[in-house]
């Protein structure tokens, strides 16, 4: 498995750590990222610290980002990087660092060259939030599966609701659409995205291609999340 380096600096207004490592491709697992200077997890290094921004990138392709506890699994925020030296920040609502947090990483590497965009869901419903992944080939539709158990939408969150979508393309690629897609192949959203490059000039066009917020749409079983990107 291919791998690169990612990074992320986290803080307030009074003070910032930056936490890196050397990530492998297209898998949470391992990807632990540790303060540079004492090699140390977020949680172990500033137990109670409130933090209000993060910058996450990563070498090149795309990445997903989030502060997970390592004991009860539970993550409480989460994001996607972007290309490194575009390190803006991510304003998020503060957030208390707990003991148990680390900072993981799931980037993925450029599939341009192979005629493919690698793509990426962060699905928010009354169930939870997990991310989601797709591999189409450039201008067609691909089915967006789980990250950890390669579930589809309604396998993941049946009998919920989605609340949010925000979806990343890996550099250079534009999101043409996600869909969600109901058990009969009636189409029950459509959005479309925008463009990203590996230099973007703007946060939305760095991160993300689409963030969509405000949503309520039941999840039935048999639904499906289905994407479509192109290179640029």
């Amino acid at each position: 498995m291919t791998t690169q380096p990612t990074q992320m600096t986290v803080g307030n207004s009074s003070f910032s750590k930056v936490f890196a490592d050397t990530s492998t491709d297209s898998v949470w697992s391992g990807n632990v990222l540790l303060d540079t200077i004492s090699d140390q997890s977020m949680g172990i290094l500033i137990p109670n610290s409130t933090l209000s921004w993060v910058q996450p990138e990563y070498n090149a392709g795309g990445m997903a980002w989030r502060i997970q506890n390592a004991q009860s699994l539970q993550v409480s925020r989460w994001g996607f990087g972007c290309f490194g030296g575009q390190s803006t920040k991510q304003y998020m609502t503060p957030y208390m660092v707990n003991p148990n947090d680390i900072l993981t990483t799931f980037p993925v590497a450029a599939q341009q060259g192979a005629g493919n965009v690698a793509c990426l869901a962060w699905v928010t419903t009354t169930k939870g939030t997990e991310l989601f992944t797709a591999t189409p080939a450039s201008g067609a539709a691909g089915l967006m599966v789980t990250a950890v158990n390669a579930q589809s939408l309604g396998d993941a969150f049946f009998n919920s609701q989605i609340l949010s979508i925000m979806v990343q393309t890996e550099d250079g690629t534009r999101l043409n659409s996600v869909e969600v897609i109901d058990n009969l192949g009636g189409v029950q959203m459509t959005v479309q995205g925008n463009a990203r490059g590996a230099m973007g000039i703007g946060g939305s066009n760095a991160y993300n291609n689409l963030s969509c917020d405000g949503l309520s749409i039941p999840v039935g079983k048999g639904f499906t999340l289905r994407v479509k990107g192109t290179i640029v």
